[in-house]
């Protein structure tokens, strides 16, 4: 296994297994009682997420030149508009210990998001450590 590969891979494994012991092991813990305990495990949770998909991209992706970052763009809307849907039902009295189907869709939607963010991070990454890559080219 070269360097390259290497340090991807290295993320890979220790961004998916943080990310399913925090999810499965830290946030049952602190939710719903703890608010400030669980809002810091679902960020760590949501960064580890972020990792393990850059590093997927950084390993599994064959961009081009200089890949944009359109597939990042629409990962950030989908991320910020299912958080804003969640608010609204929160805001409007289904809260997720009432009514927890309907924070599906929102949650479906944030964790989608987050992955097109890492993905598409990654896939850059990617593209600008390549030897051939040269300033000004794009795809």
């Amino acid at each position: 296994m070269t360097r390259s590969s290497l340090v991807p891979s290295l993320a890979l494994v220790v961004g998916f297994a943080t990310t399913v012991v925090v999810h499965l092991g830290y946030l049952p813990r602190y939710a719903p009682e703890n608010v400030e305990m669980t809002t810091a495990v679902v960020l760590v949770g949501w960064l580890t997420y972020v990792l393990t998909f850059y590093a997927l991209g950084r390993l599994l992706s064959s961009p081009g030149p200089l890949p944009n970052m359109r597939t990042a763009d629409a990962g950030v809307a989908l991320f910020l508009v299912s958080l804003l849907l969640a608010l609204v039902l929160d805001s409007a009295g289904f809260t997720p210990e009432a009514v927890p189907r309907a924070y599906v869709l929102p949650g479906v939607g944030i964790y989608v998001g987050l992955a097109l963010v890492g993905w598409s991070i990654g896939r850059r990454t990617k593209s600008l450590n390549r030897r051939d890559w040269q300033p000004g080219s794009r795809s």
